[in-house]
């Protein structure tokens, strides 16, 4: 296939590094700067213990510039949610032909804007549950292979599966897109806000019985408002989703407490969720309110109350605005159950 990926993040480097290794026609459209850096040294991708140099690419330093060098197959996302907007008014605005879109991206409410602008047969659903480290510009480490989620209903799905599968990247078909991102939701909430906000280890969270009933409820908010859309939870790639949600809701604190802080915190190592991450960077800028905040609002269509994923929504963007010092609820469990 020839793709076009926005973005050599992470997860797009990882993804296209791979596709490229395995013969598809891959370009980027980046940062100059960053373009500059890519083009002349590759990318540096480490997989199964093993690193090799990627050249086989093609890498512009604007959308425009990419768009020219086209056409393309599809379109590839997998960028920050709050990136999406400005990388389709960057598309739009070239005036040139844009592809079908494939996000990659967490959140539910990125498909839902790109099939707005481009139009409904425009974007197709995916979701990645591979864990991706960043060294640095054009490197990547494959820390855990789990696979990558494609929605079969856009004619293209398939087609993403079997180039995936050639990458050897486990693709897997799901014919409920939405039931699909719902889940990798569900799972991008483990810890991710609480971490920040508290800065400790998700382990950490897990072990304490009053943290571990915050994050129980955050997952049954989650679990409400995904009822109430008419989707259940399905197992992505390597991820029994379904027994997070029956840990969540059935299984006594008693039993499930231990068995979540070994699956979910000890499974983690050192490594801190991405929220704490962009909040411990300087960046100012948070994915929560595409998360935690996207069952706030998905609740508040429906009737569902999810007064914790509001909280920690509100709480997350303040601290990340610095509107909230970071030192009010640092280590400082009790200061976040008494807002809670």
């Amino acid at each position: 296939m020839r793709l076009l990926f926005i973005g050599a993040g992470a997860i797009g480097t990882y993804v296209g590094g791979s596709l490229a290794v395995a013969g598809h026609d891959i370009a980027y459209s980046e940062q100059p700067a960053a373009a500059a850096a890519i083009a002349e040294a590759g990318l540096r991708l480490t997989r199964e213990g093993r690193t090799s140099s990627v050249r086989t690419f093609a890498i512009h330093a604007s959308a425009a510039e990419a768009l020219a060098a086209g056409p393309y197959d599809a379109c590839v996302f997998a960028l920050k949610s709050f990136d999406t907007s400005s990388a389709l008014d960057e598309l739009i605005a070239t005036g040139l032909p844009v592809p079908p879109v494939l996000s990659l991206q967490n959140g539910v409410d990125n498909e839902p804007l790109i099939a707005r602008r481009l139009g409904a047969g425009q974007v197709i659903t995916g979701t990645v549950t591979t864990a991706v480290g960043k060294p640095g510009t054009g490197q990547v480490i494959e820390e855990k292979r789990r696979g990558i989620g494609i929605g079969t209903d856009h004619p293209l799905g398939e087609p993403l599966i079997a180039a995936l599968n050639d990458a050897r990247l486990n693709g897997r078909g799901y014919r409920r897109p939405g039931a699909m991102k719902w889940s990798k939701l569900l799972t991008n909430l483990q810890g991710n806000a609480t971490s920040a906000i508290l800065d400790e280890p998700v382990a950490r969270l897990f072990a304490d019985r009053r943290l571990y009933e915050v994050e129980i409820a955050v997952l049954r908010e989650c679990l409400a408002v995904m009822d109430a859309l008419g989707y259940q939870p399905v197992d992505l790639p390597g991820t029994p989703v379904r027994a997070l949600a029956l840990a969540a809701t059935r299984i006594p604190r008693l039993v499930g407490q231990p068995v979540l802080t070994r699956l979910l915190g000890g499974g983690r190592g050192a490594k801190m969720p991405s929220f704490h991450i962009d909040l411990y960077s300087g960046r100012g800028r948070t994915e929560v309110r595409y998360l935690n905040g996207a069952v706030v609002r998905h609740g508040d269509e429906l009737g569902v109350p999810t007064p914790v994923n509001r909280v920690l929504t509100e709480t997350l963007e303040a601290l990340s605005s610095g509107s909230v010092p970071l030192d009010t609820y640092r280590h400082n469990p009790e200061a976040l159950l008494a807002l809670l």
